[in-house]
């Protein structure tokens, strides 16, 4: 088995949270949506979360940009915040900001990401990994169960977030952010440290779907 040393860091980042990203994709909430067993709102209130925690993300673009950790990670073509509020429009009309709130979980992971945003970049780097390349793999298969159960066009308004105009090749593209997190620019402890986050980041998202599950339960 190869030593943490060699093992390249995109492949310890990934097993090291693989039960936490296991846990996050088979939550009832998630498990329910992808099963076609919710309602269209359920997924509007879901995208109306997924809001929030962009908006953290990519607030902080400007900033980290020139980063030496955190900066070749910011990608213009991986921002989703433009696609996800036309979604939102297209799910909520025009004023679908009025009186949007965020979910407490929600609220509690946006400001973490503020939080590594403004303190610690390579804490960044974690949640930017957890959110961008699961968008790129996983989202896409949300993105067809909400075309086919909600009746959206194909890669049109209501699933633009889930769709990286600008990547014209996913699988290289996904290959060439692995490399940029193999190069990370921090010693082996600080890598631990981002593979903790990474663990939290996950574990956040999940209470964000747990909180779903009780406002949208499933009739017995």
């Amino acid at each position: 088995m190869d030593s943490p040393a060699t093992t390249p860091f995109s492949t310890l980042i990934r097993t090291a949270s693989h039960e936490q990203h296991t846990e996050a994709e088979n939550s009832s909430f998630m498990s329910d949506m992808l099963g076609g067993r919710l309602g269209v709102t359920a997924y509007r209130r879901y995208t109306e979360q997924l809001w929030f925690v962009y908006d953290a993300l990519e607030s902080a673009s400007a900033t980290l940009a020139t980063d030496p950790v955190a900066g070749p990670f910011i990608r213009p073509e991986l921002a989703r915040t433009a696609q996800l509020e036309r979604d939102l429009a297209h799910l909520g009309g025009p004023r679908w900001r009025t009186g949007l709130e965020p979910l407490p979980a929600t609220a509690a992971y946006a400001a973490r990401v503020t939080e590594c945003a403004r303190d610690w970049p390579a804490g960044y780097v974690a949640h930017h990994y957890t959110r961008y390349l699961g968008d790129l793999s996983g989202g896409q298969i949300i993105r067809g169960t909400a075309e086919k159960t909600w009746g959206f066009a194909r890669k049109g308004d209501g699933v633009r977030f889930y769709v990286f105009e600008g990547i014209g090749n996913p699988a290289a593209f996904k290959r060439e952010y692995r490399e940029l997190l193999d190069a990370l620019p921090v010693d082996d402890l600080e890598k631990q440290r981002v593979i903790e986050e990474c663990k939290r980041a996950f574990a956040l998202n999940t209470a964000v779907f747990h909180e779903l599950a009780r406002e949208f339960p499933l009739s017995a």
